[in-house]
């Protein structure tokens, strides 16, 4: 006789002894007794017919197994939770969740003004902002709205180009009391630049003949858009900015604009099922109007 799958609680218990390292801790995580998270645990490799665990006194270690199977948990909680959020989306109310996606720099820069004002509009919204920049799989529903820096192509997806940012070259006023000027894109080679540690696609397709913007010419490495802005303003080096976030600080200096000015083109998308959706689509209005009027000020 076929065993029945395993119930989404199950997986929900996994994911939670995985995250938090332990039953004790997975249990007041969840609200749960431990003996009940035990029996979970049990259940599930029962079901699964494989040994998830490693018993001690000390508690249990996850084999290499459970270790495979936590994204394919994760998809299974992202669809959960998907699920939940198009179900209650058919009502004409303004209030709930709306999980938006976008990377550090705009999701900590540029955002929370735009929100605050929707917020002041619809107080029964709750924002769930997720910054990474990784692009989210709207497609799987891992965020309800993304703010985009290159067009979907996804038929499935609503994308509305909202304009584009300027990117230049900018120092602190410190950094160039210290060390001066560069003259030419040329001249970047022997300054303090700041830049990434892992290169994208995007930022190759970006880099301009003779803009010496490589990783082998980093002082500062980080994949952290945040990171990198903070070490900017610090006076650490020289770094690729938004323009209109740069110009809010004063003793940021733009260098040489004449020879390099790039631009990004943004997107707000979201999946076409959440047309019906009155607060996400209110929302995908409100912010491509809002970020339409940023990229044109």
């Amino acid at each position: 006789m076929t065993k029945p799958d395993p119930g989404w609680e199950l997986y929900r218990s996994f994911l939670a002894v995985m995250r938090e390292g332990s039953l004790s801790a997975a249990a007041r995580a969840l609200g749960m007794t431990q003996p009940s998270l035990g029996r979970h645990m049990r259940e599930l490799e029962s079901t699964l017919g494989v040994v998830l665990f490693a018993r001690s006194p000390q508690g249990l270690t996850p084999t290499d197994l459970a270790h495979e199977l936590v994204a394919h948990a994760q998809a299974m909680a992202a669809a959960s939770a998907a699920m939940r959020r198009t179900a209650s989306a058919g009502r004409e109310d303004v209030s709930g969740a709306v999980r938006i996606s976008a990377s550090e720099v705009i999701g900590a820069e540029v955002l929370p003004a735009m929100l605050t004002t929707f917020r002041e509009r619809h107080p029964g919204i709750v924002i769930e902002l997720s910054l990474s920049n990784q692009p989210a799989d709207i497609l799987r529903r891992d965020a309800d709205i993304a703010i985009r820096m290159m067009q979907p192509t996804q038929e499935a997806l609503v994308a509305r180009h909202v304009g584009k940012l300027e990117l230049g070259l900018f120092a602190h006023q410190r950094y160039l009391d210290t060390y001066g000027h560069p003259d030419s894109l040329a001249d970047l080679a022997s300054h303090a630049l700041i830049g990434f540690d892992t290169e994208l696609p995007y930022i190759r397709r970006m880099r301009p003949q003779g803009f010496p913007y490589t990783r082998d010419n980093f002082a500062w490495r980080t994949d952290s858009d945040l990171a990198a802005l903070a070490a900017l303003r610090a006076g650490f080096g020289i770094a690729v900015a938004q323009v209109k976030l740069a110009r809010r600080d004063s003793q940021l200096v733009r260098l040489l604009p004449s020879q390099l000015s790039l631009s990004m083109d943004t997107w707000v998308v979201m999946h076409e099922d959440l047309r019906q959706s009155l607060r996400v689509r209110r929302l995908f209005e409100h912010l491509a109007e809002a970020l339409g009027d940023y990229a044109r000020s």
